[in-house]
Formats: structure tokens, C-alpha cells, sequence
């Protein structure tokens, strides 16, 4: 009877000792492999850096207006002796409280964002003939693609009134720009002071159009913190300047009233009657205006206590910041990218198929 032994054993293989000097061998020997693969190796890197030069080549150039600004909101008297008084034990009211005005805290970063300021900025002029957004459109090469396309097919223009087409391209422009051509920052958490950056293809569209941005967002917050008063104001003054005028016109009739009251016969009564109306009248006018313009004064003085603090500490100025991609390190970049990829189709072999 023929016995079969079974091949299969249980056989523990022991694992070699770690080695420092076998590690710097391997590595060593992986280097000797590479430098024999040199001529690979540099056809790879010679191609990486070309890509790296075109592309550097075909990245436009672009420029940045940056403007820093501080806003303060107008407080009352008693709102800044009462933080005082908490300052001196070391309590801060301001920031206890929250701020409750328009460019309290971060709500100016939204503001400056805003598609209605925007839209206004974008439609101010770029020079005598186009708008910004025209001047945008065409650095951008916006309006060639608008005019080869079937479903716009015509030449557009934002000079003029807007309609639905042309309002639409519009948003989409804005979008472009409050999401990759603006930025807004706070300095410090303490203070008030933003920095805005723009940056465009066109270094004048850069400096205009934060320029505009900034006049627009501080006519619009001054309007809404001290618009009324502003009116009221005016209202006052014109009301002064009108009364006046009529004082004036007074004062002549009462000064004749009475020279033909000493020049005429002062027994006739008209000419008393007269005399004494106009100066009466006069009397009475002078009062109201004196009480008007009491009312003018104290409207003004307000208006310049609460009328806030916006004001441009760093503008814009030429040559606006240039960022340019640099050739020479999107060549070295593109070199040193290429020849990892060279060294893993060394190292790396294609796994034989069994036939």
C-alpha cells in the first residue's frame, strides 16, 4: 500500500533584522537607477518647464487698487461718558451691548458687497465714451463672446437705459466680481479701519471702480444715518433765506412809513395808523426770525454730531500693485513636476501576465 505525504507544511519564517545601512543602500541604489534613466529624466523635466513657461505665458496680468478707510459711528455724550466710567472697572459697554448701527461689527463687509452698489459703480463712467462695465466687458473679452453666441447675437452696450438682456449680463458680471475680484477685511476686531482691494485685468477699471465703490457706499450710509436731518436743515435755511428777504422788504416800507410821517401832517391819522403797522409787522418778523434761525443753529450743530466718520486713510494711487506670473518659477515648478512623474514610471514596472 503506497502512502501519500502530504507537500503542505507549517513553516515559520523569521524576518530579517532592520538595518540603517540597508536603508541608505536602497536609497542609494534607487538613485543609481535613476541616473541611468538620465536621459528620460531630462526630457521630462525639459518638457515640464516648457509646460510651465506657457502657462505662466497665458496667465494675464492683473492689478490691485487697495484703499483703507476708517468708519466711527457718531455717538452721544452720554453714551461715551457712561463707557467711561465702565472703562475705568475694566468693562467694555460697547461690545457688551452689540452695536446696533449700519457698519457696527462686520455688516460693512456685506455692505460694500452689495448687488445695488455694485450696480451703481459699475454703471459710472470709465471715461467719456463707455462705463465701467463696458470697460470690464471688453478687457474681459466678454462682448465677443456675447456677440458669437446664438442666443445673444448682438452687440451690447451699458450706456443707455437697461433692458432685460443687457440687466441680466450685468448680474452676471457682478457675480464674477463680489466673488473673485473683491476683497474686504478688518484690520483690527477693535477698530473700525477696512481694507479693500480690487483687482481687474485693467489697472484703471482697479482704481475707478474702488473709487466709486467707497463714494457710493458712504453717500448711501450718510443718507441713511442723517438724511432727514440733512433735509430738515435745508428746509430750515431756505425758510430763513425767505423770511429774510421779506424782512428786508419790511424794513424799507416801515423806514418810508415813518419819513412820511415826519415829513406829512401828523394829524392826519393814516399816516400814524401807517407808520405803526409797519413797524409792527417789522417787529413781528424780526422775532420769528430770530427764533427761526435759534431752530437753523441747533439743526446744524446736530447734524455735524451725528453725521458719522467715514473717511479714506490710504487711496489708490499709479502704478497700482502688479501681479504677474513669474516664467522662471512655473519653469522650475513644471521641471521639478515632470521629473517625479519620470521617477515613478522608473520605478514602477508593469506586472508580467501569466500566461
Amino acid at each position: 500500500m503506497n502512502k501519500e505525504m502530504n507537500p503542505n507544511r507549517n513553516i515559520l519564517i523569521e524576518d530579517e533584522p532592520f538595518s540603517i545601512s540597508q536603508v541608505f543602500t536602497n536609497i542609494k541604489n534607487r538613485f543609481v537607477q535613476l541616473f541611468t534613466h538620465w536621459k528620460k529624466l531630462s526630457l521630462f523635466a525639459f518638457i515640464g518647464g516648457l509646460i510651465g513657461v506657457l502657462v505662466a505665458f497665458f496667465i494675464p496680468t492683473t492689478y490691485t487698487a487697495k484703499t483703507t478707510f476708517v468708519v466711527e459711528e457718531a455717538k452721544s455724550g452720554g453714551s461715551s461718558i457712561l463707557s467711561s466710567l465702565a472703562g475705568q472697572t475694566g468693562l467694555d459697554i460697547a461690545s457688551l451691548s452689540g452695536g446696533n448701527g449700519l457698519f457696527s461689527g462686520d455688516n460693512v463687509l456685506l455692505l460694500l458687497k452689495s448687488t445695488s452698489l455694485i450696480k451703481k459703480s459699475l454703471l459710472s463712467p470709465y471715461d467719456s465714451t463707455q462705463t465701467l462695465a463696458d470697460a470690464y466687458a471688453n478687457v474681459n473679452h466678454l462682448k465677443e463672446n456675447w456677440q458669437a453666441n446664438p442666443k445673444i447675437n448682438k452687440k451690447i452696450n451699458f450706456g443707455g437705459k437697461l433692458q432685460r438682456l443687457e440687466d441680466s449680463l450685468l448680474q452676471t458680471m457682478m457675480y464674477t466680481i463680489i466673488n473673485k475680484e473683491i476683497s474686504i477685511t478688518r484690520m483690527d476686531k477693535k477698530v473700525s479701519i477696512f481694507e479693500l482691494l480690487v483687482t481687474s485685468k485693467d489697472e484703471k477699471f482697479s482704481y475707478l471702480f474702488s473709487t466709486n465703490l467707497l463714494k457710493k457706499t458712504a453717500e448711501f450710509y450718510i443718507d441713511i444715518k442723517v438724511g432727514n436731518l440733512r433735509k430738515n436743515v435745508i428746509r430750515l435755511q431756505e425758510r430763513a433765506d425767505s423770511l429774510l428777504d421779506l424782512l428786508d422788504k419790511k424794513t424799507y416800507k416801515a423806514a418810508e412809513a415813518t419819513s412820511q410821517m415826519l415829513n406829512g401832517n401828523k394829524a392826519l391819522p393814516d399816516l400814524v395808523s401807517s407808520s405803526e403797522i409797519s413797524t409792527r409787522n417789522k417787529t413781528i418778523q424780526t422775532t420769528v426770525y430770530t427764533s427761526l434761525i435759534q431752530n437753523l443753529e441747533i439743526s446744524k450743530t446736530s447734524l455735524i454730531q451725528q453725521t458719522p466718520v467715514f473717511q479714506n486713510l490710504d487711496n489708490p494711487e499709479y502704478p497700482l500693485k502688479i501681479t504677474k506670473a513669474s516664467k522662471l518659477i512655473y519653469l522650475i515648478f513644471g521641471a521639478m513636476l515632470a521629473l517625479i512623474i519620470g521617477a515613478f514610471t522608473v520605478f514602477i514596472k508593469p506586472t508580467p501576465i501569466a500566461d
